[in-house]
């Protein structure tokens, strides 16, 4: 079959095309980015500890919530070191109300083998980095790039965005958005690290979600989606499903002045926090039944619910609750003592709650038991 001569040459010219729009993309992203660098956690840093760490707060969480986090954590926790000889109890602490627990504990875990394997270093290969604990690709890429100036892409949600626009890609697979970020960063001139910084702050800032603000773009003249119309449609979005809810009943268990208080498993949801026992309510089953019933499988204290505590309506990444705390008495037995003695359930006095990490949603409770503004029913042996 004959080809016309124009369709050849299209053919033809379209890598040489790709490839004057690919080094000046790169070249604008970089002019863009210099002057307009922000002063956030990570970002003109060169201790890779730190980058490090404004990385994984920075992970589904506002900036404007990180900025205080981040700089008491690099305050109390300043080096691999530090984090590493710490225990898990001061970690979440220092992470208390900044959500996705699973982050902290897999950075004390990382600190930890940091130290043992590396001496207190982190890795510059990519590969050595992502063999740590909660370091996946973006994790392991920004590392390596900013810290180490190496040329690995770091694709997030914001990069995601700006390369499905910039190349008009309506599936973007993980692996051709490497392709493309690994081609934009070998025109960068040895400055990967300032190239994804600029990608990210460009998705985060200009080619945001709904209404990006094309007329500002450094690269609205390479965009194909913005020349073929399509910048609305890229990425596709996702459709979000209600999020489920679940009722949870919950005790605060008075043995005279003392709570008892226990610790969540390590692994799943909230791990390694505390928390006052409780759990879900079961069909055909009250709150308040629920709280007497969760209270004696979980340790084994029988107790008199005495009235309610609180009522809270508290939202996480997947569901939503509705926490039915409860005054309760106890009356008989004795908690579970668990193999790790820093894992055992405890008797506190309201004063000493402070001192150990509570989910989001028993903050309000908490604060108001250690301020003294929530005390004990009356009831026998509580004065």
């Amino acid at each position: 079959m004959l080809r016309s001569p124009d369709s050849s040459s299209r053919r033809a010219r379209a890598p040489i095309e790709k490839l004057r729009r690919v080094s000046g993309a790169a070249g604008r992203l970089l002019d863009w980015y210099r002057p307009r660098r922000r002063s956030v956690p990570g970002r003109n840093e060169s201790d890779p500890y730190r980058i490090w760490v404004a990385e994984v707060m920075a992970q589904q969480t506002r900036i404007s919530t990180v900025i205080p986090y981040y700089e008491a954590f690099v305050d109390r926790f300043p080096d691999v070191e530090t984090l590493a000889a710490s225990s898990l109890d001061e970690v979440l602490k220092a992470w208390e109300g900044l959500g996705y627990y699973g982050r902290a504990r897999n950075l004390h875990r990382a600190a930890r083998e940091v130290q043992a394997r590396y001496g207190g270093r982190l890795p510059e290969e990519v590969g050595s980095l992502r063999s740590l604990p909660g370091i996946g690709a973006y994790t392991a890429g920004a590392i390596a790039s900013i810290a180490f100036g190496r040329p690995e892409p770091a694709v997030d949600g914001n990069v995601r965005r700006v390369l499905a626009r910039l190349f008009d890609l309506e599936q973007p697979s993980p692996r051709r958005l490497d392709e493309l970020s690994r081609e934009l960063i070998g025109k960068a001139g040895g400055r990967a690290g300032s190239l994804n910084q600029a990608l990210m702050d460009l998705g985060s800032s200009v080619c945001t979600p709904r209404s990006p603000d094309c007329a500002v773009c450094p690269v609205e003249i390479d965009c194909l989606a913005f020349r073929n119309g399509t910048v609305a449609l890229r990425p596709p979005r996702r459709k979000r499903a209600p999020l489920p809810h679940q009722d949870i009943a919950a005790a605060l268990v008075w043995r005279g002045p003392h709570l008892l208080i226990a610790r969540r498993p390590e692994e799943g949801l909230l791990g390694g926090l505390w928390e006052f026992p409780g759990g879900k309510v079961e069909a055909g089953e009250t709150p308040a039944d629920a709280a007497r019933r969760e209270v004696w499988e979980e340790h084994r204290v029988r107790v008199e619910v005495l009235g309610e505590a609180a009522t809270i309506q508290h939202a996480y990444s997947h569901f939503r609750i509705t926490l039915h705390l409860f005054h309760a008495r106890w009356v008989a037995g004795e908690s579970t003592i668990s193999e790790n003695p820093a894992d055992s359930p405890r008797w506190v006095l309201p004063s000493e709650l402070g001192r150990f990490a509570f989910p989001a949603a028993n903050h309000d409770v908490v604060q108001r038991l250690v301020s003294g503004k929530e005390q004990a029913p009356d009831c026998p042996g509580s004065a």
